[in-house]
């Protein structure tokens, strides 16, 4: 490769052809050398590099300064480093030529729900997870990236944006602040089977602990373990955690992603146990 080409890409991960018109030549020859390839048209990466998220957003940054990043890629780039990305997703102002590993969407995101990270202007934490779905308004919530009422907003400020009525329906799933699939899926079956005076994600009063559901009169709390396993460290802790829930005059019910799957009517059937159980027995050590 070219001392000048490779001495650029010790520095950055991408190189856009107009920026150094004095490189054309030797850009053209690293390109039928095959040390270099094109990510997006005039912007160039090391070869098998252009696969990489973190590549094709800089690229898009030199190929399209004024795009917008959506969707998974902003979530990875802020709130949610883990999620996949497929594709390289933004909104853009003008009709753009599709690209492989792109998605280009003729979108106008409201300015006070762009961010910048370095460099790159991305969507808000409340406008990306309520643009991806429950997953990630899941995510949001649970690591504090986003509330719901700053989704709320932002769902109001591109009132007009198709999938609205999409975006609507996750929200009012959300209403009760779960932070995961299995959670989302027991609070539907709390509020399907009509059983309310519960609260989702709030502190058990005199543990420090954040339980999963609280019916804070009853004195019960209810953990919902989902589908990824706990190794020896996390099962370790939730034991230390749930003694001392216990030992602050709480019970506890406990129930995995499969018994709330497979076996909903008996969930709730254990729920309203136990709630008529503190009900016929308020004296119970803990009132």
């Amino acid at each position: 490769m070219h001392p000048s080409v490779e001495s650029l890409f010790g520095r950055v991960d991408v190189i856009a052809r107009r920026a150094h018109p004095d490189l054309v030549t030797a850009l053209d020859r690293a390109i039928r050398l095959g040390e270099i390839e094109s990510v997006l048209p005039g912007v160039y990466a090391r070869t098998d590099h252009k696969n990489f998220p973190a590549v094709r957003v800089q690229a898009l940054r030199l190929y399209e300064p004024k795009a917008v990043l959506i969707e998974h890629a902003a979530a990875q780039m802020s709130f949610w480093p883990t999620v996949e990305v497929d594709a390289v997703t933004a909104a853009v102002s003008r009709k753009l030529t599709p690209q492989p590993g792109f998605r280009f969407r003729r979108r106008t995101i409201p300015n006070h729900l762009v961010q910048e990270i370095d460099g790159v202007r991305l969507t808000s934490a409340a406008l990306t997870a309520i643009d991806i779905g429950a997953d990630a308004i899941d995510v949001a919530l649970r690591t504090g990236a986003a509330t719901l009422e700053e989704m709320r907003e932002a769902l109001a400020a591109i009132r007009w944006q198709p999938g609205n009525a999409a975006r609507r329906l996750v929200l009012q799933e959300s209403s009760d602040d779960p932070w995961s699939t299995a959670e989302r899926r027991f609070h539907g079956l709390l509020r399907g089977a009509g059983i309310e005076g519960w609260r989702g994600n709030v502190e058990a009063t005199g543990t420090g602990y954040t339980v999963d559901v609280l019916f804070r009169s009853e004195r019960l709390v209810i953990e919902i373990d989902g589908h990824a396993y706990h190794g020896d460290a996390n099962f370790e802790h939730d034991r230390w955690r749930q003694n001392a829930i216990v030992l602050a005059g709480w019970r506890v019910l406990r129930f995995t992603w499969t018994m709330i799957d497979e076996y909903p009517e008996r969930v709730i059937e254990t729920v309203r146990a136990a709630l008529a159980h503190r009900r016929r027995n308020p004296t119970t050590t803990g009132s």
